[in-house]
């Protein structure tokens, strides 16, 4: 593996510890005005404001322009097959989401088109939309199950999630999303998924995440207590909460010690101050909310109360058709209240907290060498500008992306 050198950066390394940032101290970027890095045998070998360049490195020369820590998209849903085009134009006709669904539309469309794929198909889905992730900075990344809704489908998603992982230069982090939808009546399912699923899952992912979504026409919060209260005996859990409806969730995925609570758009102030308040973090997702119902989460009130916020995709084909953290930060600036600063570091050290990673969103020596070269010079216009791919140079596990 090639020796890189990046000379003349503007460096936001978010040097510290890797704990999850909160309130004044997410904006911090740790700034190097003019520096430089050495990346040697896929890790970041020097930081500094000047270094020597090693006989045979590659020299990167930035002129000025942004260095940062690659992007760690904590959540999608970015294995599937299928689409949702035919509901999207039914949406914008302004047919209702429960007429869709009727239809056959929905979740359920995505569910038949996964159990009809294979697995080589599946993570031949996920490779092509990880190819165009990697193209926007994004060098980790979460993906969930959660479109097979019976035991074996489920499996074949995460083998194809395991699949593509091995074909990808970047990191995916896999999560069991066992709670997602049902088939039937929810409490008999919910039953089927602790008794059966999830053991299976367990036997093959030990020491995989457990997700579940809590909302009104998915699974109640007493169904997802039910799930958690087994899983998390062996598995870190996650919980989907408040996208559309505030149904108590947060109290309850506090006191499990969930890894985090992701959506929040409907979140009441008193269960914001009381996430902020714990270890949990929380996920917003604005990339839902432009294309669903123009609802995003109260981030700045969050981080306010000391809250630990991270920001994610949540790359699906029903809700939030995009790969883009680019995207997902110039929105989460205009509608969520955080600062591009706070985005910054929302994408960086506190998502890959999220997953558990401590080896990534920072530019320290020692650490896994995911960088990226923007093309700005200021920060800010990360968020400033849309609808383009401000990335020039992507290094990935220490090696530069053609």
């Amino acid at each position: 593996m090639s020796t890189l050198h990046i000379r003349n950066a503007r460096i936001l390394t978010l040097a510290g510890d890797p704990a999850p940032r909160r309130g004044k101290a997410l904006g911090e970027l740790g700034i190097i005005p003019s520096g430089e890095v050495l990346v040697a045998d896929g890790r970041i070998a020097a930081v500094g404001p000047k270094l020597e360049t090693p006989a045979g490195a590659e020299v990167i020369e930035a002129s000025g322009r942004v260095l940062m820590p690659g992007f760690v998209d904590c959540h999608t849903h970015a294995c599937w097959a299928g689409d949702r085009l035919e509901e999207w134009e039914m949406k914008l006709r302004g047919v209702p989401y429960l007429e869709i669904l009727k239809k056959g539309g929905g979740i359920h469309a995505t569910v038949r088109a996964v159990r009809e794929a294979t697995q080589k198909q599946l993570a031949a889905n996920l490779r092509d939309r990880l190819v165009l992730m990697l193209r926007e900075g994004t060098t980790t990344v979460e993906v969930k199950s959660g479109y097979g809704l019976t035991t074996e489908a489920e499996l074949k998603m995460l083998r194809a999630i395991r699949r593509a992982a091995g074909d990808w230069p970047g990191t995916i982090v896999s999560t069991a999303l066992l709670g997602h939808a049902c088939e039937g009546e929810l409490d008999d399912y919910a039953r089927m998924v602790v008794k059966d699923m999830l053991p299976e899952v367990s036997r093959e992912f030990p020491d995989i995440v457990v997700d579940a979504y809590c909302e009104q026409g998915a699974w109640s919060v007493e169904a997802c207590v039910k799930l958690f209260e087994k899983a998390h005996k062996h598995h870190p859990i996650r919980v989907h909460a408040d996208q559309f409806n505030p149904l108590g969730m947060i109290a309850e995925a506090i006191r499990l010690f969930a890894r985090s609570v992701d959506h929040l758009e409907a979140s009441r102030k008193n269960d914001l101050i009381a996430l902020a308040k714990s270890p949990t973090i929380g996920v917003i997702l604005p990339c839902t909310g432009f294309h669903t119902d123009g609802r995003y989460a109260r981030a700045g009130f969050f981080v306010d109360q000391g809250g630990a916020l991270a920001l994610a995709t949540n790359c699906n084909p029903g809700s939030a058709p995009t790969h883009s953290m680019p995207l997902a930060i110039a929105l989460a600036a205009r509608h969520c209240g955080i600062t591009p600063a706070e985005a910054i570091a929302a994408t960086t050290v506190n998502a890959a907290a999220v997953l558990g990673l401590k080896d990534r969103g920072r530019i320290e020596a020692g650490l896994r060498a995911d960088l990226i070269l923007l093309q700005h010079k200021d920060e800010r216009l990360l968020a400033y500008e849309f609808g383009g791919n401000p990335v020039e140079v992507v290094i990935c596990g220490g090696a530069r992306m053609a």
